[in-house]
C-alpha cells in the first residue's frame, strides 16, 4: 500500500549499527517538495563524483550514468528514469522512506523493482551518512541496472533472498555478506586495471580513492563461499575488497541452489574482515594501516 505523505524514516543506534524503525510502503517521489538546497546537494555530490570516477569506475557504470542523462540539473525524476530503465532491462525504480525489512527488499528485487530512498542528505552530511539516501541509492545503484547481466544478477539475488529468509538468520547473514562485498563494495578486474562497481564506493568520494589507491586494504579475487563467510565493516572503509572478473561471474554464482552452501558454512567459523587465506587469489595484501580493532559485523 502506498503512503500518502512520504516521510523520512528515523534511525536508531543498535548493536547492528544504525537501523531504521521500519516502514514498508512504496511512496510517490515528492519531487515538487525538494528545496533548492536539496537540488544543490545532488549537484555538488554529482559534480565531484563525475570528476573523480573516470579511470576509477568501470565502463558499464559510467555508461549508465551517461545514458540516464544524470547531471547537475538537480535531483532526477524517477518517472523519467523509469522510461529508459523499463525499456532496457525491465526494471523500475520505486520510492521508499528508508531501509526496508529483508523480506520486503528481496521481494522488490525479485520482481525487478529497485527501492530508492526519496530523501537526500543535508549539506553537512556530504562526506558521511549512516544510512543510504537518494544519492547513494540512485547514483550508486541504478546506472548498472541498465547492464543486462548485472540486472539479472540483482533479480536472482532477490529470489535467493526470499529462499534464505525462509531458511533462517544464518543463511540471511551469508547472503547479506554477498551483497555487501559485491553490490555495495565490489571491484572488477579489467584490461585497464582494477575498477569500481560497488554502489557504496562510487557514491563516496573518500572510498572511491581509498579502495584503489590505499596500501592498507586487501584486494582478493572473488569466491562465492569465501565472500559469504567473511565478516565486514559498517563503520570504516573496508579492510578487504573482493575482485570479480566480470558480471557474468556474479550471475553464474547465483545459479546453484544455495541451500547446501548454507549448510556447509553453518559448520565453519566466519573469517574476519581483514583475513587473507592461503587459498585466496591475492591482488595485494594490505598493510593494515589505520584498521579499526573492534569487532566486525
Amino acid at each position: 500500500m502506498e503512503n500518502a505523505t512520504p516521510r523520512r524514516v528515523e534511525h536508531q543506534q543498535t548493536d547492528r549499527g544504525y537501523v531504521p524503525v521500519y516502514a514498508t510502503g512504496v511512496v510517490e517521489q515528492p519531487w515538487d517538495s525538494y528545496t533548492a538546497t536539496d537540488h544543490e546537494v545532488w549537484n555538488t555530490l554529482y559534480r565531484r563524483q563525475r570528476e573523480l570516477l573516470p579511470g576509477r569506475a568501470c565502463a558499464e557504470f559510467l555508461e549508465g550514468v551517461e545514458r540516464f542523462g544524470m547531471g547537475e540539473n538537480g535531483i532526477p525524476k524517477f518517472a523519467d528514469l523509469n522510461e529508459l530503465l523499463g525499456r532496457t532491462t525491465g526494471w523500475q525504480i520505486v520510492a521508499v522512506e528508508g531501509l526496508l525489512p529483508d523480506e520486503v527488499f528481496f521481494d522488490h528485487l525479485a520482481n525487478r523493482r529497485f527501492p530508492v530512498s526519496w530523501w537526500i542528505r543535508k549539506p553537512d552530511q556530504l562526506d558521511y551518512l549512516s544510512e543510504p539516501d537518494l544519492f547513494h541509492d540512485l547514483f550508486g545503484h541504478v546506472p548498472l541496472l541498465l547492464n543486462p547481466v548485472f540486472a539479472d544478477y540483482m533479480q536472482a539475488y532477490g529470489r535467493g533472498g526470499m529462499k534464505a529468509f525462509g531458511i533462517g538468520p544464518e543463511a540471511l547473514m551469508n547472503l547479506t555478506r554477498l551483497y555487501w562485498y559485491t553490490v555495495e563494495f565490489g571491484l572488477i578486474n579489467t584490461p585497464e586495471g582494477l575498477r569500481i562497481y560497488g554502489a557504496g564506493i562510487v557514491s563516496s568520494k573518500g572510498e572511491s580513492i581509498y579502495c584503489l589507491d590505499s596500501a592498507a586494504p586487501n584486494r582478493i579475487g572473488f569466491g562465492l563461499e569465501r565472500v559469504m563467510n567473511t565478516r565486514y565493516r559498517i563503520d570504516t572503509y573496508q579492510q578487504t575488497y573482493f575482485v570479480i572478473e566480470g558480471f557474468e561471474q556474479l550471475f553464474d554464482a547465483t545459479r546453484p541452489d544455495f541451500t547446501p552452501i548454507y549448510q556447509r558454512l553453518a559448520a565453519k567459523a566466519p573469517h574476519a574482515a581483514g583475513d587473507v587465506l592461503d587459498s585466496d587469489r591475492v591482488f595485494n595484501v594490505g598493510t593494515r594501516e589505520g584498521w579499526a580493532t573492534n569487532a566486525d559485523t
